[in-house]
């Protein structure tokens, strides 16, 4: 696996440039736990919350608010009712004191007409009474009385219906007396008794409600007065949050920008550096490796097996310093270059990638497994990239086998992504190096045994990181390996 053996790490070369001043904001006034804790929010929480608090208080007043309404209508319907019934109480009253008053006076002259108000009462009396009580049918003492004042009704409508029977029959000699007292005195004062029990106690409900309801007015309006200067307090706590947030956005953009010039900086010496790399390091190898050869000519024949094998090693590494070099400035390159974004089909991109490689295929058994690959959003050069480096490690790792066998294929987890996988039945690894697999100059075999520079696997990841996917690898020794990498799917599939 392109990843340089343990025992050799490799030193990093070290770029000066100017340092970087700690610009890092001090560290905050120690304060209670709970500004602390909001502290921590970002600015959309914390307005979210302050609007969030504020819609609560609304909520909150406006069920009070309905609550004290209810009230209020609750009043108002059964005020309503108390003025009808106080008004029924008084066309009550005066019907029966004008019943009673020409029952009278037929009992003295005999004259009929004057029992006209009397039959009147005996007519509507019970329609009174069935309003009166659907008028009290809420109070329990009311409606107790009303059932009192119907029994004492009917006794006096009783008695003064005896009366004109006996006034018919025996004159006016054999009723003078109930003529002089009333026919029904106890009855009578024991209706306006009642009736007037019946108003006070309406009048003290009526009082008790104007009472609950200007409390609940005045209740209301406090809370309404209460809440707007609630909601003002939030507004200008979230008002204050923006402002202070943006001034810090401002800072921190500041600051960006101050080490986005540093960074510019340090990238144009590390441009530098990789000419310097690529021009000034390049000539000293092709000398060693020129005058290396030119020794083993000229002196060829005089030098022993021993000084012949000193040489070639010399040209063998003079070589695949050449070719850290320019594996390292592709991986540096790879950082900087623009990504073109377009769709790519990754199977025409597989086989692109296969045709390049044919030669490394020569004399070669293996057994191939294509499965269908999606198309996928990204860089094709850069993709290209990735499957050359993937594949050949694949062909690599699998030269010590009689037959190799490759895999190539997708998984479709969600519509988002693709993962991608490349499979093969080489000599693998331990899953405990696996964090080493990707990095930078990080081999897992020695380079007697597998050639490479340790920056393949490193460019895959970078690349990958760039579309905005995932690497990972999964494998045991001498049981193969398989790599993985996530692309975003095109639109098209999505």
């Amino acid at each position: 696996m392109e990843s340089v053996t343990q025992e050799h790490p490799s030193t990093p070369v070290s770029i000066h440039s100017e340092p970087v001043p700690d610009s890092s904001p001090a560290p905050p006034p120690k304060t209670g736990w709970l500004m602390e804790w909001f502290t921590h929010w970002s600015i959309e929480r914390r307005v979210l919350a302050g609007f969030g608090l504020v819609f609560a208080c609304i909520v909150v007043i406006s069920v009070i608010s309905y609550r004290n309404t209810a009230v209020l209508i609750e009043n108002s319907l059964l005020d309503t009712k108390s003025h009808e019934l106080l008004q029924l109480l008084d066309s009550i009253g005066e019907a029966l004191g004008a019943a009673e008053s020409g029952h009278r006076r037929y009992l003295v002259t005999g004259d009929e007409s004057y029992l006209t108000s009397y039959r009147t009462v005996v007519e509507r009396m019970p329609e009174y009474l069935r309003y009166l009580r659907g008028l009290t049918n809420e109070g329990v003492e009311q409606r107790d009385r009303v059932e009192t004042l119907e029994r004492l009704i009917a006794r006096q409508l009783g008695a003064e219906a005896d009366a004109i029977t006996q006034r018919e029959k025996l004159g006016y000699e054999g009723v003078r007396h109930l003529a002089l007292s009333g026919a029904a005195k106890n009855e009578l004062e024991g209706i306006h008794g009642l009736m007037t029990e019946l108003d006070s106690a309406e009048q003290r409900a009526i009082h008790a409600r104007v009472t609950q309801s200007a409390g609940s007015t005045n209740n209301t309006v406090a809370l309404l007065g209460l809440g707007a200067l609630l909601q003002l307090v939030l507004l200008g706590s979230v008002y204050f949050l923006i402002h202070h947030d943006v001034t810090e956005r401002r800072r921190v953009a500041a600051e960006l920008q101050s080490r986005g010039e540093l960074l510019e900086a340090s990238n144009k010496e590390l441009e530098a550096f990789s000419y310097s790399v690529s021009h000034d390091l390049r000539a000293p190898l092709r000398h060693i490796d020129g005058y290396a050869a030119l020794l083993s000519k000229v002196a060829g024949e005089t030098l022993n097996d021993k000084a012949r094998r000193y040489l070639q090693t010399i040209s063998d590494s003079a070589k695949q310093m050449g070719q850290l070099i320019d594996d390292l400035l592709v991986f540096s390159r790879m950082g900087r270059q623009d990504m073109l974004r377009t769709t790519v089909n990754l199977d025409q991109l597989v086989k692109t990638v296969l045709h390049d490689l044919r030669l490394d295929l020569q004399g070669r058994t293996i057994s191939w497994t294509m499965h269908p690959l999606p198309n996928v959003s990204g860089d094709p050069a850069m993709l290209r990239q990735v499957f050359i480096n993937l594949i050949s490690n694949a062909l690599k790792f699998t030269a010590t086998r009689p037959e190799t066998k490759i895999e190539i294929g997708a998984v479709m987890r969600n519509s988002v992504e693709a993962e991608v996988f490349v499979r093969d039945n080489g000599v693998g690894f331990d899953m405990q190096y696996v964090d080493k697999l990707f990095g930078v100059f990080q081999r897992l075999h020695r380079n007697d045994e597998f050639e490479g520079t340790g920056i393949g696997l490193a460019n895959v990841r970078r690349i990958i990181h760039r579309h905005g996917g995932r690497t990972w690898a999964k494998g045991a020794l001498d049981q193969g390996a398989t790599f993985y990498f996530s692309l975003p799917l095109a639109r098209s599939l999505r």
